[in-house]
């Protein structure tokens, strides 16, 4: 299992619930905010896929995103982003921001598990 993980988000729970969905795939490494999240990948540590939560204390999902996609040894990480709010707008915020996807929670892990399969089949397709 050489995989990583990053799951961001305030919310316990749903970092149980991602390292529960994904734990036998993946190594799951478990932050609490945008800041926590990427002092851990400025130590060297490289994620094959980032989930992260829109709503987070200290820094956003949003400016998250930004500070991704302006890191060249970021840049390419998948990302979806998690949010309690349905708000289209949100979405398109997020996409435009460099997010990879974007659902709702309560969301359905059979939904996020495909998704990040078609993630790894277009990067895949790429190389």
């Amino acid at each position: 299992m050489d995989k990583k993980l990053l799951a961001v988000d305030d919310e316990p729970t749903i970092l149980l619930i991602l390292e529960h969905i994904f734990g036998g795939e993946y190594e799951v490494v478990q932050k609490g905010n945008g800041r926590q999240a990427l002092d851990w990948m400025q130590e060297g540590n490289i994620p094959d896929i980032i989930i992260a939560d829109v709503n987070m204390p200290e820094m956003d999902g949003y400016e998250f995103i930004t500070h991704v996609r302006a890191s060249g040894f970021f840049r390419n990480i998948p990302l979806i982003m998690l949010s309690g709010n349905e708000n289209t707008q949100d979405k398109i915020s997020a996409l435009q921001k460099g997010a990879d996807d974007y659902l709702v929670k309560p969301f359905n892990p059979e939904e996020l598990k495909a998704r990040i399969a078609n993630i790894f089949r277009i990067l895949n397709r790429a190389q």
